[in-house]
C-alpha cells in the first residue's frame, strides 16, 4: 500500500511497543516525540521503521475509544437541540420542514463514510509499517476526493432542493421553508466530507483525541448560535447555525493536515491511483451500509403498518440500539485503528493478539449494558412514555434487544477488526446475505402471520445473528489478516 510519494525505502524491523509509538500521534500531528523516529522521516533515503504490537493494554484501547465516543455521539447531541429548539419556536411547519431538509443532508452524506473508515485503514496499514509519510498522503487524498465530491453535491442539491423537498414532504410550504434551509446548508457538504476525511487519517495515526476537539471546537459556537439565530431569522437560523459549526470544524482538520505534510513532506497534487483504490474500499462500504439501511427502514415500514402503538415503540426501541450501537462502535474504531497498525507492520502474531484482547473487552463491556438493560426493564422504558399501550408493546421486543446488545458486543468488536484488515468486501457480502437471510424474511413473517412488533424485532435479531457467525468464523480461520497483509488492501471475501 505504499504510495510514490511514501518514504518507505529499506525497511528495517523494530519491536515498538504499540503504546509507546502512538503516544506522539496521540498529542498532535507534528513532531511528537513519542513516536519512536519515524515522525521526524522526510526524505526517501531514510530507513522506515515498521510499528510492531507487544501490547495493547485497557487504557490504551478506552484512551483510542473514548475520544471517538465523544466525536460519534456530539453530532446527534446537535441535531436533537437543533430540533428542539425549531420546534419550540416555529411548531410543527418549521420542525417538519427542518425534517425535511435534515432527511436529504443526511442522505448525501451519511453515505459517503468510506471517507472516515475508509481511510482509517488504509491510513492505519501505512503507519504500522512505520510510513507516517504515507499514512498523511492518504488523509491528503482523501480530502481532495471530499472537496470535489462535496462540491458535485453541493451544486446538485442547491439546484434540486425545490424538487426534492416538494417530493419528500408533499407540501409546498413545508417544502419552500425547507429549501431554504437546504441551500445553505448544501455547502456544509464539502465540508462535513472534510471533516470525515480528517477523522479517518488522524484514526489511522492512532490520534483520536484531536478529532474530538475539532469537533467539539465547531459544534458548540454552533449550538450556542442555534437559539440566537433561530429566533432571528428562523429556519435559516438554523442553517446558518449549522454551517458555521461545519465549517470551523473543517478549517481545524484542515489545518492538521497542513501541518502535518509541512513536517512529514510530501505532494499536495490528486493522485488518482490512490483515490480509486481508496474508491474501492469505499464501495464496499457504501454497499454495506445501504444493506443497513434496507433492513432498519423496512423495519420501521412494518411496525407502522401494526399500529401507532408498535410504531411508538419500535422507535424507543429503535434509538436506545442505535445509542448503544455508538458506544460499541468506539471499540469497533479502537479495534480498526490498533489492528490496521498490526496489519501494516506485517505481524500476523500482533494482529491475533490485539483483535483477541479487543474482542474480549468488548464482550466484556456488553455483557454489563445488556445485565444493565435486563435489570431495568420495568424502568427504563417508562423514562420515554408513560402510555400503556406503548409499554405493553415494548415488553416484548425488549428482550430481544438485551440480547441483541449482548451478540452485539462481539459482532462490533469483529466488525473492527475486519475493517482494520481491509477486510470490507467479506463484511459487504456477510451484511448483503444477513439482510436477504435473515432479516427480509423475520420481516415477511411479521406481516403475514400477524407476530406484532416481536417479530420484527426477532427480524432483526435473526440479523444480526447471521453477522455473528459469519464474523467468528472469519476471525478465527485468520484469512483476515493473511490476506491483509499480503494484499494491502484485504480480500474479496
Amino acid at each position: 500500500m505504499m504510495d510514490s510519494e511514501s518514504d518507505a525505502g529499506t525497511v528495517v524491523p523494530g519491536e515498538v511497543p504499540l503504546s509507546a509509538a502512538g503516544a506522539g500521534a496521540a498529542g498532535d500531528v507534528g513532531a511528537g516525540a513519542g513516536d519512536q523516529g519515524n515522525v521526524n522521516q522526510k526524505n526517501s533515503d531514510q530507513p522506515v521503521q515498521k510499528v510492531l504490537v507487544q501490547e495493547v493494554s485497557a487504557a490504551r484501547i478506552l484512551g483510542l475509544a473514548l475520544p471517538a465516543l465523544g466525536v460519534l455521539i456530539i453530532t446527534p447531541l446537535f441535531l436533537l437541540l437543533d430540533t428542539a429548539v425549531v420546534g419550540r419556536y416555529g411548531g410543527k411547519v418549521l420542525l417538519a420542514a427542518l425534517a425535511t431538509g435534515t432527511t436529504l443532508y443526511a442522505q448525501v452524506t451519511t453515505q459517503l463514510t468510506f471517507l472516515s473508515y475508509g481511510t482509517t485503514i488504509r491510513s492505519s496499514h501505512q503507519y504500522g509499517a512505520g510510513d507516517t509519510r504515507g499514512a498523511i498522503s492518504e488523509g491528503v487524498q482523501a480530502t481532495w476526493m471530499a472537496v470535489v465530491v462535496g462540491a458535485v453535491l453541493t451544486l446538485i442539491m442547491w439546484v434540486g432542493a425545490p424538487q426534492f423537498t416538494l417530493w419528500l414532504s408533499q407540501d409546498p410550504t413545508v417544502a419552500q421553508l425547507a429549501t431554504q434551509w437546504l441551500r445553505i446548508t448544501s455547502f456544509a457538504i464539502p465540508l462535513v466530507l472534510i471533516d470525515m476525511a480528517g477523522n479517518g487519517w488522524l484514526r489511522g495515526i492512532q490520534n483520536t483525541r484531536l478529532p474530538l476537539v475539532f469537533t467539539l471546537s465547531g459544534l458548540v459556537p454552533g449550538a450556542i448560535l442555534i437559539p440566537v439565530l433561530v429566533l432571528r431569522l428562523g429556519i435559516v437560523g438554523s442553517a446558518w447555525a449549522t454551517l458555521v459549526g461545519t465549517a470551523i470544524t473543517a478549517t481545524l482538520f484542515l489545518g492538521a493536515l497542513v501541518r502535518a505534510r509541512t513536517v512529514h513532506g510530501g505532494d499536495w497534487r490528486p493522485n488518482p491511483i490512490m483515490m480509486k483504490q481508496q474508491i474501492v474500499l469505499g464501495r464496499d462500504l457504501i454497499l454495506r451500509s445501504l444493506a443497513f439501511q434496507v433492513a432498519f427502514m423496512s423495519a420501521a415500514a412494518v411496525a407502522g403498518r401494526i399500529g401507532p402503538q408498535a410504531l411508538a415503540a419500535h422507535q424507543i426501541l429503535l434509538q436506545l440500539w442505535n445509542f448503544l450501537t455508538l458506544v460499541l462502535d468506539s471499540l469497533a474504531i479502537a479495534a480498526q485503528t490498533l489492528i490496521g497498525a498490526a496489519v501494516g507492520a506485517g505481524s500476523v502474531m500482533a494482529a491475533k493478539q490485539v483483535g483477541q484482547r479487543i474482542l474480549a473487552y468488548s464482550t466484556g463491556f456488553a455483557l454489563v449494558l445488556a445485565a444493565v438493560f435486563g435489570a431495568g426493564f420495568a424502568v427504563i422504558p417508562r423514562i420515554f412514555t408513560t402510555d400503556a399501550a406503548t409499554l405493553a408493546a415494548l415488553s416484548g421486543p425488549w428482550w430481544q434487544l438485551v440480547a441483541m446488545i449482548l451478540i452485539g458486543g462481539v459482532v462490533f468488536a469483529l466488525d473492527g477488526v475486519l475493517l482494520g484488515a481491509a477486510d470490507a468486501s467479506y463484511l459487504r457480502n456477510i451484511t448483503i446475505c444477513a439482510v436477504i437471510g435473515g432479516f427480509l424474511p423475520g420481516v415477511a413473517v411479521a406481516w403475514w402471520w400477524h407476530t406484532g412488533l416481536v417479530g420484527v424485532w426477532w427480524g432483526l435479531l435473526g440479523f444480526i445473528m447471521i453477522r455473528l457467525v459469519a464474523v467468528v468464523y472469519r476471525f478465527y480461520s485468520m484469512k483476515w489478516v493473511a490476506n491483509g497483509i499480503h494484499t494491502g488492501e484485504g480480500s474479496d471475501g
